[in-house]
């Protein structure tokens, strides 16, 4: 059987007898880390091997979420603490070379970290561009409000990831910095002209769409869509992701558990499919929903499977790396951040 078109979580530190035998029978490509899976460098290095070993391929997306601030989920003693988005911006303002060359080295020095415990993608970077009144659930998350710096630090962090053997993702497509809610909880609706959105949201994803791997927005845009958040229109995909912005690499959706979405797991992960994804994302590690999901999600052929095979491809791997400027940039930014 063919790997399955989704990204599975699991509930705790190691794979249980049930995790492992559904791994087996149902083969999602992927799997996501959270916190509630991670302790130290070994025990998360075991959990991903059984992954892979259960699912019987070698070659399968392991995510995290990597980016820094709030949202990390590797942290010390066992991990660099990392600063959020917003300082690289902060140091853009000043001396925009040094901000570019920051982020790139701290992305790529993330990376090589990552890819030593055998997890290959890191959910970065977040092209969204917050909005006065928003919520702040991208806040400082997001590198600037000006959507060409966003594009340009970006740049640096996803060829960072690249560098250092990781596969980046952009997000959240085609954007969620208006969203007034947070979409974790609630569905987030955005009025915004199709110009607006065009001048400012979608930039900086248009400025990246020759990169491997993208992940859709729970927001509601309705000037384009007034029924269907991004994430489960099949209008926004084409038109807007596949169209206007010119996206034609590999996209997951957001997490499937998330407060923003309607109906039972299986309902959203057939909306999500039908609206031109290619992958599910479902992060709660739910086994009785991860089930569900995998009774409906199809093989990871056609597109997909030819998307898949290309975001693999361009992954680098022994790119020079000045380890020592990378942590004294890093220092920096965390010292800017206070």
């Amino acid at each position: 059987m063919p790997l399955q078109a989704f990204i599975s979580g699991c509930a705790g530190l190691a794979l249980t007898a049930d995790e492992r035998a559904f791994f087996a029978e149902a083969r999602p490509c992927g799997l996501i880390l959270f916190a509630r899976n991670c302790d130290a460098p070994d025990q998360i290095s075991d959990l991903v091997d059984d992954f892979r070993n259960s699912v019987g391929e070698e070659r399968l997306l392991v995510l995290i979420d990597q980016e820094g601030g709030r949202v990390q989920r590797l942290r010390p003693p066992h991990w660099r603490k990392l600063p959020p988005g917003r300082t690289f911006g902060r140091l853009f303002e000043t001396d925009p070379d040094l901000a570019e060359e920051a982020a790139r080295l701290v992305a790529h020095l993330t990376a090589r970290e990552l890819a030593l415990l055998g997890i290959n993608v890191n959910c970065v970077p977040v092209l969204d561009v917050p909005a006065r009144g928003a919520d702040e659930i991208i806040g400082d998350r997001a590198y600037s409000h000006d959507p060409d710096i966003v594009a340009r630090l970006g740049r640096c962090v996803a060829e960072g990831c690249l560098d250092g053997g990781v596969l980046p993702v952009i997000k959240h497509i085609p954007g969620h910095g208006r969203a007034p809610a947070d979409s974790h909880l609630a569905l987030p609706t955005v009025d915004a002209s199709p110009a607006e959105l065009g001048d400012v949201d979608f930039r900086p994803f248009a400025a990246l769409a020759d990169l491997p791997v993208a992940m859709t927005a729970h927001v509601l845009l309705t000037a384009l869509d007034a029924e269907r958040p991004a994430s489960v229109s099949p209008s926004i995909m084409s038109k807007v992701i596949r169209g206007r912005i010119g996206f034609d690499g590999l996209v997951m959706s957001d997490d499937l558990s998330m407060g923003a979405l309607e109906g039972s797991v299986s309902e959203r992960a057939q909306a999500v499919i039908a609206a031109g994804s290619d992958l599910v994302l479902h992060c709660n590690g739910d086994l009785a929903e991860m089930k569900a999901i995998a009774e409906v999600v199809p093989g990871l052929r056609g597109e997909a499977g030819r998307r898949y095979d290309a975001a693999f491809a361009q992954v680098r791997h022994d790119v020079p790396f000045d380890a020592d400027r990378a942590e004294a940039l890093l220092a920096e930014a965390l010292e800017l951040k206070h």
